[in-house]
């Protein structure tokens, strides 16, 4: 089949090359500018006016499925290009938490919700899927997953700027929900993510959403996970519940500090379990034979050269 991957950020990028590396689709990167590097690596890459319906339109001649990983306007604009031309399958820009555990008006929201509701519209004509892979391991990269120029707009993407600062050994943990019980979250890698939306390709039918998961744990043990894996213990740890975390919000929001409404935001969505399910991940057990790697193995390869 014919598969448009739109955008070039980190997270298509691991999409766009599964696609290209273990499978016979073809495969089509959409982007907003020319993409020379990509051209010379064999990728085929079409540039898209998000503003002009007609290229979108002719960017999408042909093509089976779309994931996309662009936001905004833009996205509502590809989905409605991709009805026009006929394109059977639509997976839009989650890869995050359950889009049902999304509050009306998240400050977070990014048009997600939007491209949600414009989907369910044409559901009569496009088939879609939703894949939530709860927290990227990345979050918790070298230099943050800016890095990887994955969430570059979301505010919260430099290094330490989601629970843990893993090079200066400092956390401001959500570890308790509103209920004071353990707070969870399940956390995938980026070229997992990558692999299991590759394999979702071939499947007949989509569910309304597809669940993946690297690992599960509580915010206690990625802590200590993190601790182990550094060799070093944490120089300050903020242990917090949501009440602490909305009354710091609270002052972010009289103070006007935008970035640390975001960051406080993210933690608390953490404590309320935006990012876990306890349920087996839906494509973890659909393809057994996928083995992701684990948060522990995959932190000690990321940070193996940090003193």
């Amino acid at each position: 089949m014919r598969v448009a991957v739109a955008g070039t950020c980190g997270l298509a990028l691991a999409i766009a090359r599964e696609i290209h590396d273990a499978t016979s689709h073809q495969l089509i990167i959409l982007s907003r500018s020319p993409q020379p590097s990509l051209l010379s690596q064999g990728y085929q890459c079409q540039v898209v006016d998000y503003n002009n319906p007609t290229s979108i339109q002719h960017s999408l001649m042909g093509v089976d499925t779309v994931i996309s990983t662009v936001t905004g306007n833009a996205q509502l604009r590809l989905i409605e290009a991709a009805v026009q031309c006929r394109v059977r399958r639509f997976a839009p820009a989650e890869f995050e938490g359950q889009p049902g555990m999304r509050a009306q008006g998240d400050p977070l929201d990014r048009g997600r919700a939007a491209a949600a509701a414009l989907l369910q519209h044409y559901g009569g004509y496009i088939q879609s899927t939703s894949f939530v892979c709860g927290i990227l391991y990345e979050r918790f990269s070298v230099n943050g997953m800016r890095s990887h120029r994955i969430g570059v707009n979301t505010g919260y993407s430099n290094e330490g700027d989601y629970i843990l600062d893993a090079r200066n050994m400092t956390a401001q943990a959500p570890v308790y929900d509103s209920a004071r019980n353990l707070s969870y979250l399940c956390m995938t890698s980026a070229y997992d993510v990558g692999r299991f939306v590759v394999r979702a390709l071939d499947m007949t039918q989509w569910p309304a959403e597809m669940s993946m998961c690297g690992e599960r744990m509580t915010v206690n043990e990625l802590i200590e996970a993190v601790r182990t894996c550094r060799g070093r213990l944490f120089n300050n740890v903020q242990w917090q519940d949501p009440e602490g975390l909305r009354y710091e919000l609270t002052m972010a929001q009289m103070e006007g500090d935008l970035q640390r409404q975001r960051r406080l935001l993210a933690l608390i969505a953490t404590a309320e379990g935006r990012y876990d399910y306890t349920t087996p991940a839906y494509l973890n057990s659909y393809f057994p034979d996928l083995h992701p790697i684990g948060f522990r193995d995959w932190f000690t390869r990321n940070w193996a050269s940090v003193p």
